[in-house]
């Protein structure tokens, strides 16, 4: 067995142990709550949270403290949550643990929606002002301010470091790499010390990624807020727009798609030729697993991108925050599902944007393939931009931020990495530290929650919400 086999086996048994039911009650427990704490707010307030977004877009933001605009923080955040996990994600989970894996990453984003709430409310009040003068928060200070333990901060931003570099920089250009190649048709192999053979065209994709992000990374969290407010829009128009037709062309098999998710949801699948099949544990598993992983709610990472915006309250970006998982989840990855399901694909042996890609292609020919491995190089640039911000933001904390040239470097490092590693382990490593980090970032919402519910409360009891907004002339 060479190094990556032991590797990948090693971390594959880790994730079965961290991805058990304690971490899963942490996740569900947390989310619920917080939805009783903030009575059922994603549902009470989702039509005020639309109206803060449409508001958002013309609002201006000139004298607040922070370093970008509510809606380019919005952006931000679902930069790095609109990922490949809406296109490769999505199919790896149905993969693995069965069509009833995307009932539960529903189930997820619903709780969520409430925890990414409280994410964004903690960032904004416990955030920091650093010596140059932008702005850091995220759960490393909430749970040193909020909880006075810096052990436990120390801990979430060591995690979430090493999480960056995996879930945002490696898993991304990952998926990026194999849409092309195999779009391309293409598997040139060369040989790479310590790695082995690897796909040229992945080395070859990796140094393009590696140069652009540079580029972007560079001018830090105000170009990348502008970068993020124009190319996230366009990416949901294109992407949503092409699943709408793939469901259009499909209507008839829509219904039943739907049926397998609800069907295989609480009950086990056995697939053809006496294979073991799929277990409602598995669906849960990789449901809950890549649910988190596509809309990082409870992980603490968008809190990051929050802390910097010149919001009027906590409370007013935490109701766009509620938006971010709404839009990434139980929109975009439920049009990847439908597609998949529906194309009757998902069992043929193909896995991640491949699966994704032939399922647009079934029912759109060449321009639903496009449409895929448009959105899969452009989601998975725009994660990779977005969370190369958290780890910088992660690493500032524990070693200053003197160093955070010196996080970038390792971050594009990483981005080149994953264009060339298998396409399992890195899965697999990013699974692993999202876990990890989530912990204490659940530990510190728990105890906090009574802070978010406080921090409501008194918001809408001085009438905040019925401030007008003029639109910008």
């Amino acid at each position: 067995m060479g190094v990556l086999e032991l590797l990948e086996s090693m971390i594959v048994t880790a994730n079965g142990i961290l991805w058990g039911a304690p971490l899963f009650i942490m996740i569900l427990g947390v989310g619920l709550l917080l939805t009783i704490r903030l009575g059922g707010i994603q549902v009470r307030l989702f039509p005020m949270a639309i109206l803060r977004l449409t508001r958002s877009i013309h609002e201006k933001n000139d004298g607040r403290e922070g370093d970008i605009s509510p809606f380019q923080a919005l952006s931000t955040a679902l930069s790095g949550t609109m990922g490949i996990g809406n296109i490769a994600g999505v199919s790896t989970a149905i993969v693995l643990g069965g069509p009833g894996a995307d009932f539960w990453m529903w189930m997820t984003a619903v709780i969520g929606m409430a925890t990414k709430y409280a994410e964004a409310v903690l960032a904004l009040k416990y955030r920091v002002r650093n010596a140059d003068g932008t702005m850091a928060g995220g759960p490393m200070y909430y749970i040193e301010k909020g909880l006075k333990n810096r052990w436990l901060a120390l801990a979430f931003a060591g995690c979430a470091a090493i999480a960056t570099v995996g879930g945002g920089g490696m898993a991304q250009a990952n998926s990026i790499a194999n849409g092309i190649s195999y779009q391309l048709g293409v598997d040139w192999a060369m040989p790479l010390p310590i790695i082995g053979q690897v796909s040229a065209i992945g080395i070859l994709v990796g140094l393009t990624l590696t140069l652009f992000t540079g580029l972007v990374i560079i001018g830090g969290i105000k170009r990348i807020g502008i970068v993020a407010s124009w190319l996230i829009p366009f990416l949901s128009i294109f992407y949503v727009g092409g699943g709408m037709l793939v469901m259009l062309a499909s209507y008839d098999r829509v219904p039943g798609a739907i049926g397998l998710i609800f069907q295989y949801a609480f009950s086990p699948y056995a697939v053809a030729g006496g294979a073991l099949g799929y277990s409602v544990v598995e669906a849960i598993r990789y449901g809950v697993a890549r649910g988190v992983f596509t809309n990082e709610a409870g992980l603490g990472s968008a809190p990051v991108a929050y802390a910097a915006s010149k919001s009027r309250s906590p409370v007013d970006q935490g109701l766009l925050a509620m938006l971010e998982v709404f839009i990434d989840t139980l929109v975009t990855c439920s049009i990847t599902a439908f597609a998949v399901l529906s194309s009757d694909m998902w069992d043929d042996g193909l896995t991640g944007t491949a699966l994704t890609t032939e399922a647009f292609s079934r029912t759109l020919g060449p321009a639903g393939a496009f449409i895929v491995l448009t959105s899969t190089i452009l989601f998975g640039f725009s994660t990779i931009i977005g969370w190369s911000y958290y780890g910088e933001q992660y690493s500032a904390y524990i070693f200053g931020h003197r160093h955070k040239n010196g996080f970038k470097a390792l971050y594009l490092i990483s981005v080149f990495a994953g264009s060339v590693l298998g396409v399992r382990l890195v899965w697999e490593i990013a699974d692993l530290f999202n876990g990890l980090m989530a912990i204490p970032n659940l530990v510190a919402l728990a105890a906090l929650s009574g802070v978010v519910s406080l921090e409501t409360k008194k918001y809408f009891g001085q009438g905040l919400e019925l401030e007008p907004i003029p639109p910008k002339k």
